[in-house]
């Protein structure tokens, strides 16, 4: 599956907490969801047990929100801890 990351995602990963990979993973095998603008949302937890900001957390969930061009674009990335 071809997986491209706009740049606005890209640069938005490491602020955000995420991978690359985390997002390919969320991707090829996380929840699909319906988002606005005709998007496609994909969710998916990961296990964490570290801490984050300094409060730790045990579970990592990236949304990737992206549009069907040869493949998928992300266009961004939402990272929550709980």
């Amino acid at each position: 599956m071809n997986i491209r990351l706009h740049p606005h995602a890209r640069g938005r990963l490491e602020e955000r907490g995420a991978t690359e990979e985390d997002v390919r993973l969320t991707v090829e095998n996380g929840e699909r969801f319906a988002a606005k603008y005709g998007r496609a949302g994909f969710r998916r937890n990961f296990p964490f047990n570290r801490e984050w900001i300094g409060k730790h957390y045990a579970t990592k969930q990236v949304e990737a929100y992206a549009v069907e061009e040869q493949g998928w674009l992300v266009i961004t990335v939402v990272v929550k801890f709980f």
